[in-house]
C-alpha cells in the first residue's frame, strides 16, 4: 500500500507571510495539529504544529501577530506519495515524529500521521474480523455460559 492512499490530502497549508494566530485558527477550523508551510508553488517551507505555536511561540513571548516562520522548527522530515506505508512507519520510529507532510514532485500534497496509519490498521483489522464475528454471532450456542450443556425450563 502507498503513502498517497492513507494520508489526508489536501493538507492544511499556509504562506510564510501569515501570522501565527491565523495559523492557529486554521488548525482549529480543519481539527488538525499542525500546518504545512509552503510557497506560492505549494513546495513545502516547512511544518508549524500546534505545540509549536503554544510552547516555543507564544510561550516564549513571541506576539500572536508573529508571522508563522518565527514558529517554524526548521527541521521538517517527509515522506513521498508513493512510497510505499512500510517506509512511513520505519521513518516515523526513527524520528519520533507524529506527522509527516507527503511530497509528490517536491510539491506538498498531503499530511501523514499517526492517527491515520492508526486508522488504516483498525480498518484492516475491521475487515479481517468482521466475517468471523458475524459467523460466531449466527451460529447457535450448545452450551450455557457456565460450560455445561443446555436444559429446558
Amino acid at each position: 500500500m502507498k503513502v498517497r492512499e492513507v494520508m489526508t490530502a489536501p493538507p492544511v497549508a499556509v504562506a510564510p507571510d501569515v501570522r501565527l494566530a491565523e495559523a492557529a485558527r486554521r488548525m482549529a477550523q480543519a481539527a488538525v495539529g499542525s500546518v504545512l508551510v509552503v510557497d506560492d508553488e505549494d513546495r513545502l517551507v516547512d511544518i508549524v504544529t500546534d505545540r509549536d505555536i503554544a510552547l516555543p511561540g507564544l510561550g516564549d513571548g513571541l506576539d500572536r501577530d508573529a508571522k508563522v516562520t518565527a514558529g517554524m522548527s526548521g527541521r521538517v522530515v517527509t515522506v513521498d506519495a508513493g512510497d510505499d506505508v512500510q517506509a512511513a512507519y520505519r521513518v516515523f520510529r526513527r524520528t519520533g515524529v507524529r506527522r509527516l507532510p507527503v511530497l509528490e514532485l517536491d510539491r506538498a500534497v498531503g499530511m501523514l500521521t499517526v492517527d491515520d496509519l492508526f486508522l488504516d490498521v483498525f480498518h484492516a483489522l475491521a475487515d479481517l474480523l468482521g466475517p468471523l464475528a458475524r459467523t460466531v454471532l449466527q451460529e447457535p450456542s450448545d452450551r450455557d455460559p457456565a460450560g455445561g450443556t443446555p436444559h429446558a425450563l
